[in-house]
Formats: C-alpha cells, structure tokens, sequence
C-alpha cells in the first residue's frame, strides 16, 4: 500500500497527483528540525571552504562550461557561502550529456552513495534567485532541483522540482507525485529548508518520507509519507545511487515558451544514515 500524507496548508491548492493518489492524502504532525539521536552524518556540504567542491575531494561539479554555470556566492544559507548553479535554455555551454542542466553530484563519494538496505536521511537548503513566478498561458515544464539518483544513465529514484508556482516531490518509478510547497511566490529569494527520509529495498518495505521547513517556520513539518514501497528499482543496472543538486530542465527550450534563464542556490547538503 502507499499513502500519501498532505501538510494542512497544502491541502487548500489543487496538486499535481491524479484524483486517486489525493484519496490517499492525511494530515501529518508536526516534526522536529533535529537529527534523530541515532543518526550518524555521513555527508556535510556546506560550502564554507569558499570552493565549487565544498573541499570535498571527489564531489562532482558542473560539467556544463559555461564560467557562470556554476560559482560559489556570498552569503550562504547559514554561514558565508553557497554555491549557485544557472542555466540558459539553447546554449550549449548550459549543457551536460546533450541537456539543459548545471549540477553537483555525490556519484564518486562512497559517503554520498545509497544501495539496497540503506536508511538515509538528505537534508538540503535552496533559494530560487529571481526566480520569475508561473502565469496562466505559460510553459508548465518543471525544473529539477535535487534528485536521488541511480548510476547508470537510469531515470532518478525520486527528485523535488518546481512546477508552476508550486515544489513537488516525484518518485518516477512509483508514478507518484505530490506537493511539496503549494506556492514558492513568497519565499523566492529566501531559503527553504527539505528533508527527504528513503528506505532502500527492492521489495515492498521502503519508504520516502518529505518534510519542509519555510521561512519563520522553527521546525520541519512532515508533508508526504509513501509506506510500503519498492524504493530501489532502476531500469539498468546500477549498483548504487547518489545525489544531486542543483538546475536539470529537461523538455524545455525557447520554443516552448520556457523561462530562458534560471538561477538557483544551494547549502548545507547532508547525509545522515538512519540505518
């Protein structure tokens, strides 16, 4: 079974989700913005070495070669820096493996890496720079922010982006989506604070669990449980995942009528392991 758990706030707007998922919907409790006592940081990406690889030897940077593609900024999240990752639709030096994307990935760093068994939590903080809100007649492509991701040229596990003027979190392989920000307008420019919880199992005892912590919110507020869910399935072989951050617009072009221009920073990226 998978159910779906829906914040208050959230259940006021439509979603993305058909009519069948939203029957699944709950109201969820409130959660605390700590770390469970149990939790073991694997991972901390905060940027304060003032450098693209956060003085993480082995962190995959941009490979779109652009020099604004991606860039370290001023000020961070919670401390002096963070790193900001911009894509310009019909440039190929906004590109990575033939698409619209600058991103930082986890793929070569044992601590960044899920497999079968494991227990994670991803926590990360991300400001949507001048970003340019969605009005009725324009693209409804959606625009990739973080993604746990299988190696081997596979669809990701799960990813969170914006669509329209909303954040979701979808899980392409379970064909489920659900909101995660009903509207970004009042935090563009502001930081917002995810979690996402992943049980990794090939049968049907996994989980993904989405909290969100917005501006003047003092904790994480749990706002999506998908229970009893195969987690683990990649199309190719893979022998683990990984995660990434940072802008992938896949489907968009000038064409399409897509915002040209996007702009997005990142902090405080951190695996703990829950296992």
């Amino acid at each position: 079974m998978v159910t779906t758990t829906l914040s208050a706030g959230a259940l006021a707007v439509p979603f993305l989700l058909s009519q069948a998922q939203d029957a699944d919907a709950q109201m969820t409790s409130r959660v605390t913005s700590g770390v469970a006592q149990d939790a073991a940081e694997a991972l901390r990406v905060d940027y304060e070495s003032g450098t693209l690889n956060s003085g993480v030897e082995g962190l995959t940077t941009t490979h779109a070669t652009a020099p604004d593609a991606s860039g370290v900024v001023q000020p961070g999240h919670a401390g002096s820096y963070a790193v900001q990752h911009k894509v310009t639709l019909g440039d190929p030096a906004y590109e990575s493996n033939g698409a619209p994307r600058s991103e930082s990935a986890t793929d070569l760093l044992e601590a960044g890496q899920f497999n079968v068994g494991d227990v994670q939590r991803y926590e990360f903080s991300v400001l949507l720079k001048d970003w340019k809100p969605y009005e009725p007649g324009d693209s409804e492509s959606g625009d990739i922010i973080f993604q746990g991701k299988y190696a081997g040229g596979n669809v990701p596990a799960f990813y969170l982006m914006t669509k329209r003027n909303e954040v979701a979190f979808r899980s392409p392989h379970l064909n489920k989506q659900t909101t995660v920000v009903p509207d970004l307008r009042p935090y563009i420019n502001k930081w917002m604070n995810f979690r996402v919880d992943a049980r990794w199992t090939t049968d049907e005892t996994g989980y993904f669990k989405v909290s969100a912590q917005l501006p003047g919110q003092a904790d994480y507020t749990q706002i999506l449980s998908y229970d009893n869910v195969r987690t683990y399935q990649p199309v190719n072989p893979a022998d683990h995942g990984y995660i990434k951050w940072g802008l992938y617009r896949p489907s968009e072009s000038i064409e399409n009528g897509d915002v040209p221009t996007r702009i997005v920073q990142h902090d405080d990226i951190r695996i703990f392991d829950l296992s």
